[in-house]
């Protein structure tokens, strides 16, 4: 099993809210190549999610947080790779954006996003963030790049 943490920056842009997303498309044998995501990567040996989470972001970003919040956990089963346990988060963050190693960082319009090549359970999770569900536990199954379950609070949805 896997820990990792996922942040979704905002920030007001001219357009309404936007979210810094990541297009991964540096890195070799990437799970998330050809992909927008969100922001941030696996737990180090001893780290809580929020240490990851601001680790993360400033090697991914070269940004700082400000304030940040843990939207939930997402559990990701899948027939390819091993369980992924995902600490979600949204935040603010200050400085200028760096060149990142994984892919290209863009700020997108929050109602862009849903139209951009996603995984398909990032698209439940998303729309739990926009609608500023509270604090969830989202479960994701997987067969391949298939999404073949999915419960929120221990419900099917």
């Amino acid at each position: 099993m896997q820990n990792t943490t996922l942040c979704y920056i905002t920030r007001q842009g001219a357009a309404g809210v936007e979210y810094l997303m990541l297009y991964r498309n540096k890195k070799k044998n990437d799970l998330n190549e050809g992909k927008w995501i969100g922001v941030g990567g696996k737990f180090e040996e001893g780290e809580s999610p929020e240490e990851c989470l601001v680790r993360e972001v400033k090697e991914e970003t070269g940004l700082t947080l400000t304030e940040y919040t843990m939207r939930g956990i997402v559990t990701f089963v899948s027939d390819v790779w091993g369980t992924e346990y995902m600490f979600l988060y949204t935040a603010c963050a200050v400085g200028e954006i760096g060149a990142c190693a994984e892919g290209e960082l863009r700020w997108i319009p929050r109602e862009n996003i849903l139209s951009l090549p996603l995984w398909e359970g990032d698209k439940v999770f998303l729309g739990l963030i926009a609608k500023e569900h509270p604090f969830f536990s989202l479960k994701l199954s997987y067969h391949g790049e298939k999404l073949t379950d999915a419960s929120l609070n221990g419900e099917k949805i």
